[in-house]
């Protein structure tokens, strides 16, 4: 009797070990999520004073220069050769409330370094008909914003896909799948057009317009958090009660 009481003590012991981790795992990963998205928010913070500085100043860098850089925002001019090479489409592309197509397109600096152009944003009716814009053609003189592509966020299934005209539909602009098509490495950074320039489609400067401000980033941080304190005296409320009725 006394062996069988004492097996049910050390399993109801080794019970309250395991469930005290796991609450202790389920608490660190609430915790985690709130920092992530603290830290995104002043990642995106910082991006959004590094765009504001540039644009402030905009203190052209040639543009085959700025290209071998592979981060960070800068304001370019030069000229640029526009390939005769399919159109890409990134889709799911938002402008104000509507959905549409960021309009790409492959052109080469003056020493021949491949990059992708962002020539502006076109919508996509509600029967999912594409726009077929024409390509630009030859040499261009060109001034905008040179920055990081917008983020592919999870790589599922198939990076983009060819449409009966030619032109690529992306549904993320997955540089590695891009430079296969394309047959030449594309650099890391992407030209925006400066919207002065009256070439391409509807287009600004901003560059968080399909993604989450810091604001928001801030306020799912603070629901983590809210989450991981609830948590925590939810358990504390547990432990204290079974402590009191054992005793």
């Amino acid at each position: 009797m006394l062996a069988i009481i004492g097996e049910n003590r050390s399993v109801r012991v080794k019970l309250r070990i395991i469930l005290l981790l796991a609450a202790v795992l389920v608490e660190l990963l609430l915790l985690r999520l709130g920092f992530w998205q603290l830290a995104r928010g002043e990642e995106k913070q910082q991006s959004l004073r590094a765009v504001d500085a540039v644009l402030q100043e905009k203190k052209a860098v040639p543009l085959a220069k700025a290209l071998n850089l592979t981060q960070g925002f800068t304001w370019v001019q030069g000229r640029a050769v526009f390939r005769e090479a399919p159109l890409l489409l990134l889709d799911n592309q938002r402008r104000g409330s509507q959905v549409g197509v960021s309009v790409f397109q492959a052109a080469e600096d003056e020493s021949g370094r491949l990059f992708l152009v962002d020539l502006g944003w076109l919508p996509v009716n509600g029967n999912r008909q594409l726009p077929k814009p024409a390509a630009l053609s030859g040499a261009l003189a060109l001034e905008g914003l040179l920055l990081p592509p917008p983020s592919p966020g999870l790589a599922i299934g198939p990076a983009y896909s060819v449409q009966p005209d030619g032109s690529l539909l992306l549904m993320r602009l997955d540089r590695e799948a891009l430079s296969a098509s394309l047959k030449a490495p594309l650099a890391a950074r992407i030209l925006r057009v400066d919207p002065a320039q009256r070439i391409g489609f509807a287009r600004d400067l901003s560059v968080q317009a399909n993604t989450l401000p810091p604001e928001k980033h801030r306020a799912y941080a603070l629901q983590w958090f809210g989450l991981a304190a609830a948590f925590a005296v939810l358990c504390i409320g547990v432990m204290m009660r079974k402590t009191h009725a054992n005793g």
